[in-house]
């Protein structure tokens, strides 16, 4: 059977952390539905993911999803070419509640399962909103990775660059928390630093002059320390010059190190994927220096940059194309790597 030769649905998964999403998309790029379901008040509580409290509320919305997600796509179960689901990485308990209904339901229906990599999700993303260009260069910054990618070839990463201690999204919760924000806490830093006339001083860190590597421990530790010396002096209304100051770290830094790796790699196009790409200050940054490099880019809209399914099957539909399909013993991967995913 020639698998490109006819169309393909794919009922994607999405559970690897506080978000249960499913949805079902066509030939990889056709959305038919993507329902999320969102944990955010349940955790703003404890100010962060408790990762007992994700599992326990995924199962309860899961098999609801899958339902609403296949109604909402307007076919049959029967009509499904693959069922599709996050194996890693993530939080370990949340990815088995996803895989283990994905499974279930992939028995059931006698259909291909497909388990699939979180990130290569988010990179897929961009194949939602128009054509990939190769060879290109992803940067993925989200609440748990801030990553460098080189693809050579469609399927082909090579991890060029990786935070050292915190991803981008944690050190904007971080920093959020010691300004006094609730979880999640970047949105209101990247609101504060948009607003805001003035920004504070703070450290870039480039490490080596030639890496590609990234580190936020240090800015975040000089947040800490203005915050400190702020309420030492008895000094208010410094939230915002604060948060300029530390999106402005951050952006320099990241921008600078893409750009000059698209530019080492000889990629054609960039690529902006991960949750942290909703924010403004970043999006409007890149958009500006790429323009000004004649750099083409490429930003999904704000509902494919958070977790969310449909990024998962348009990552999916690659291992469709070649037949590549999981056995029912899959297993949750929380610290799965993208190239050791891709090389199956």
């Amino acid at each position: 059977m020639n698998l490109r030769n006819q169309d393909c649905y794919i009922l994607a998964v999405e559970t690897s952390c506080d978000e249960t999403s499913a949805a079902v998309v066509k030939n990889g790029t056709e959305v038919l539905s993507n329902l999320i379901a969102s944990q955010i008040e349940t955790h703003k509580a404890f100010g962060g993911v408790v990762p007992e409290v994700a599992s326990r509320k995924h199962v309860e919305s899961i098999t609801l999803m899958l339902e609403k997600a296949i109604d909402q796509a307007g076919i049959a179960p029967e009509d499904l070419s693959a069922v599709a689901v996050t194996e890693g990485p993530g939080l370990v308990g949340a990815l088995l509640v996803g895989i283990m209904a994905a499974k279930s339901l992939a028995f059931a229906l006698d259909k291909p399962l497909i388990g699939t990599h979180h990130i290569a999700g988010h990179i897929y993303a961009n194949r939602l909103i128009g054509e990939i260009r190769y060879p290109c260069l992803a940067l993925v910054v989200s609440g748990g990775h801030t990553e460098l990618v080189f693809m050579r070839q469609e399927g082909h990463f090579e991890l060029i660059g990786r935070t050292r201690d915190d991803a981008v999204g944690e050190a904007y919760d971080k920093v959020a928390r010691a300004l006094g924000f609730p979880y999640p806490g970047g949105p209101h830093v990247d609101k504060l630093a948009v607003e805001s006339a003035v920004a504070e001083e703070l450290p870039r860190a480039w490490l080596e002059p030639d890496s590609y590597d990234f580190s936020f421990s240090g800015l975040k530790s000089a947040v800490l320390n203005a915050v400190n010396q702020h309420r030492m002096r008895g000094e208010d209304g410094y939230q915002d010059a604060i948060a300029r100051g530390f999106q402005e770290s951050v952006i320099e830094v990241v921008v600078e190190k893409a750009i000059r790796a698209v530019k080492s790699t000889g990629a054609v196009q960039l690529l902006l994927c991960g949750g942290v790409a909703a924010n403004r200050g970043l999006r409007q940054a890149l958009d500006a220096r790429c323009e000004r490099e004649g750099i083409p880019l490429s930003i999904p809209p704000m509902k494919y940059c958070t977790d969310n399914a449909a990024m998962i099957g348009a990552a999916a539909y690659l291992k469709w194309q070649r037949g590549e399909f999981s056995e029912m013993e899959l297993k949750p991967e929380p610290s799965l790597s993208l190239e050791a995913w891709s090389a199956r």
